[in-house]
């Protein structure tokens, strides 16, 4: 080129894009260094994300202490140094290992200082080079180097020009993709016409990684440069037109969101503006918060899911609201979150033990388990059945399993349940659709392993709206468990570490599927000796403490106490005991408060005074004067008690009478028991033909309550054979047994709540089916230690035991007519 071609050539550039962030300057020439001279030794300037290519200029800001020491040296000579990239720019101070060996020669043109003590300098590069070695690295990098020439045609042939043209062709999409580049680039790209100067000044304006700017300056060929520069421009052609299609694309959404936006914001002024809160909600804060849970990634997903969606709905639309909520649910339960279960065994039998008196059997179940969780590490939490009447302590023993355990403590009352939903929920796409009782009790109590409690399990109804008993089978199963999927919630929930502790005053209303999947647990009545230390240590402080009163002013003897127990309370539990003393405190408080005068020691006197007559007599059994009459036990809901059948014969015609309001199974009881008697009455010296001849009359009485159950075959029987023999039943005897027609005694269940019946009616002697001898065995001997238990197999057995060989005072003189005859088994 002329002097004047360069002079019009001559432009500034400026790169936005360009990766050191500096002003490039350009300078048009032939770029032709083959004839330069390469001197043998040089000093060499690292620069960080530049390469220097020949013919170009760049300035380049110098800071660290070595390369100014070289360039001040070099600048007062003859301003030529080596300039190679670094292989990692991060490299704070850089050895000769961490030095690209081929580069370019440099000659300075301008420096300038900056006030920070660095140095910015203006260099061209020349021919390039390859560092045979390094001499040294002090002060500064001195190296031995070897001049590489450069292979460019001197004449251009058709391949050449065409190889420019597609040059200046990818440079101009390029310019015209990238708004942030001048258009007075475009007109410097199209005068220039040397292809080793158009090379390299494309190469030094490129978008692309250092490495690949420094295998183009390392390939010696020039047209193969150029083509290697070709492919990394057409590549960024591409790149720049799948961003500019995008950008098309996405431009349209964009505008619909920026509207959005600014209405929302606008909505957002004005409803400040009013007092009322923003209708939206912060995604991100929704989304720092799952970040922080330990749910699996398949509920990560779902819950990515439902926040997209919540975020591209409208606030002011009812679906908003029902997705907030859902998604503000997954993120108030505690996923993969647990108590830390306290494993001191003997702290735990202290806690069971201070709040429950007895119950040994349920507290050895508890330690058990902790034991075993104290071995193995991990363990899944047992569905118990607390099964007993009411009163027993069922529900509040598992307030103190949970404290005991150090776990939360939930209660989820199942009585009158009817609808299904209440368990596995509602879908949530309903109106005032709700997750179910265990989902909302897992996120009231915080922790994925509380202690929930299944208050009355066995009163779940049963309608249209579903059977919620059989959606209890998969909560309550321990192989399924761990995968409960609620219909709100939508993904599976472990509930496998959930104490689950149910309670029951029956097991027959119980679903049989259901109850196998439970370990019951029976809870039988207390004793009066039981009664009497709870109401010592638990029932008398806390009624003390409800009415306000203290120990000083007002304290209970023994006596008394056990007179409550025996005269105003007639239960399995201990609740009615509990109004008792209620009443006598608030009787006391009443005085204290009215600073009237009055006894501060309760005595038996002063609780009849002060809760009137005895409600039930301490003696309830029938004297053995009238025969017929025998006493039988009964198991009920509010535990045992004894009942009366009573057998009367008139004169008639063989009628039989039952009264009573006796179910279907005691009917059978009474047909079975005069059937035997029938076929066994020359056993028993009894004539076959008062059968015929006197009406039968059987009754239990308290006719208005219903009374059904198969355990009172033996009992009928024995009236019976009083009645038609009129011998006596033994004094404070009682019996509970069901009988066949082959006079086999079967075995009954609701043995320690019948016996516990007995003890608290006086009775002395009980007969019991010799199968049920087992069931004695588990109950503690000092309950037992006035009462004698017969076994008995057969009903021969039983009238042996209780009809003695003396008949009753009065006893009824049978007429029986010499002309009527009937078969001994009428």
């Amino acid at each position: 080129m002329t002097k004047k071609a360069k002079k019009n050539n001559s432009t500034f550039l400026k790169e936005n894009g360009n990766d050191t962030g500096v002003e490039i300057i350009s300078i048009f020439g032939e770029g032709d260094q083959n004839n330069e001279k390469i001197p043998e030794e040089i000093g060499i300037l690292a620069l960080r994300n530049t390469v220097l290519y020949p013919g170009v200029v760049v300035p380049v800001t110098v800071s660290r202490k070595k390369a100014i020491r070289l360039v001040k040296k070099v600048n007062k000579g003859d301003k030529i140094l080596g300039v190679v990239a670094l292989k990692n720019p991060n490299v704070e101070e850089p050895t000769a290992q961490d030095l690209y060996h081929i580069g370019t020669l440099g000659h300075i043109l301008k420096t300038i200082n900056m006030p920070d003590g660095s140095m910015t300098i203006i260099i061209q590069g020349r021919g390039r080079f390859e560092i045979q070695r390094f001499l040294r690295e002090e002060p500064y990098f001195w190296a031995k180097i070897e001049g590489l020439p450069e292979k460019f045609p001197m004449q251009y042939s058709r391949e050449v020009k065409a190889l420019i043209a597609s040059l200046k062709e990818a440079a101009i999409k390029i310019l015209k993709l990238n708004p942030d580049i001048p258009q007075e680039a475009q007109i410097a790209v199209d005068n220039i016409e040397s292809l080793p100067f158009l090379t390299h000044f494309l190469a030094s304006n490129l978008n692309a990684e250092l490495h690949e700017k420094q295998q183009l300056l390392e390939i010696s060929d020039g047209v193969e440069r150029a083509t290697k520069l070709l492919e990394l421009m057409l590549r960024e052609v591409q790149m720049l037109e799948l961003k500019h299609e995008i950008q098309s694309k996405a431009h349209s959404d964009i505008e619909q969101q920026q509207r959005d936006y600014f209405l929302r914001q606008q909505l957002k002024v004005l409803q400040d503006e009013l007092g009322d809160e923003a209708g939206g909600v912060k995604i991100d804060e929704l989304r720092q918060k799952a970040a922080q849970k330990k749910w699996n990634e398949q509920v990560a997903k779902h819950f990515e899911r439902e926040l997209v969606r919540l975020q591209r709905a409208n606030p002011a639309s009812p679906e908003y609201a029902i997705n907030l909520n859902y998604i503000e649910l997954l993120l108030d339960l505690p996923w993969g979150e647990y108590s830390e279960d306290n494993l001191d065994l003997k702290n735990a039998q202290r806690i069971l033990d201070e709040d429950h008196y007895g119950l040994e059997k349920v507290k050895e179940r508890i330690l058990e388990y902790l034991a075993v969780l104290k071995l193995k590490k991990d363990l899944r939490g047992p569905i118990l059945c607390l099964y007993g009447p009411p009163g027993v302590g069922k529900t509040s023993l598992g307030r103190s399993i949970a404290k005991s355990l150090g776990r939360k403590y939930v209660r989820m009352s199942l009585g009158g349940l009817h609808d299904e939903a209440e368990i596995r929920g509602h879908r949530k796409t309903y109106i005032g659709a709700m997750p179910g009782k265990f989902i909302s009790s897992i996120k009231k109590a915080g922790t994925s392993n509380p202690v929930m409690i299944l208050d009355e399990i066995d009163k779940i109804g049963a309608d249209y709206k579903g059977d919620p008993a059989s959606a209890l089978l998969e909560v309550l199963d321990p192989e399924q468990n761990s995968t409960f999927v609620d219909n709100y919630l939508e993904v599976e929930y472990d509930l496998s570490k959930v104490l689950f502790i149910a309670t029951a005053n029956t097991l027959d209303t119980i679903h049989p599927a259901l109850r196998d999947r439970m370990e019951i647990i029976e809870i039988s009545g207390y004793t009066t000796e039981e009664k009497l230390e709870i109401a010592k240590k638990h029932l008398i402080p806390k009624q003390r403490q409800e009415n306000g009163l203290t120990a000083r002013q007002v304290s209970f003897s023994d006596s008394a106490i056990q007179t409550i127990i025996e005269n105003y309370t007639r239960e399995s539990g201990v609740r009615n005991l509990e109004r008792k003393i209620g009443a006598v405190m608030r009787k006391v408080a009443k005085s204290v408060a009215l600073e009237e005068p009055y006894a501060k020691k309760i005595t038996p006197e002063v609780v009849e005074k002060l809760l009137g007559s005895p409600t039930f007599d301490k003696e309830i059994y029938e004297n053995d004067e009238i025969a017929g009459i025998v006493t039988g036990l009964a198991w009920t809901a509010t535990g045992g008690e004894i009942l009366f059948v009573e057998a009367s014969l008139s004169k008639g015609k063989g009628k039989l009478t039952i009264s009573g309001q006796l179910g279907e199974v005691m009917k059978e009881s009474v047909t079975a028991a005069l059937s035997y008697l029938k076929a066994h009455a020359h056993k028993y010296q009894i004539d076959h033909r008062l059968f015929g001849q006197y009406d039968l009359h059987i009754h239990v009485p308290a006719g208005a309550v219903p009374k059904d159950g198969p355990s009172a075959g033996i009992t009928i029987l024995t009236a019976l054979a009083s009645a038609f023999t009129q011998r006596k039943v033994k004094e404070k005897l009682a019996m509970t047994g069901e009988i066949t027609l082959r006079g086999k005694v079967l075995p009954i269940g609701g043995v320690k709540e019948k016996l516990l019946a007995a003890i608290r009616a006086g009775i002395k002697e009980v007969i019991l089916p010799k199968r049920n001898e087992k069931d004695v065995k588990e109950i503690p001997a000092h309950y037992l230690k006035d009462l004698q238990i017969h076994y008995v197999d057969t009903a021969q057995e039983v009238l042996s035991l209780a009809l003695l060989s003396q008949k009753v005072a009065n006893a009824i003189e049978f007429e029986i007519s010499e002309n009527e005859k009937m078969p001994l088994n009428a």
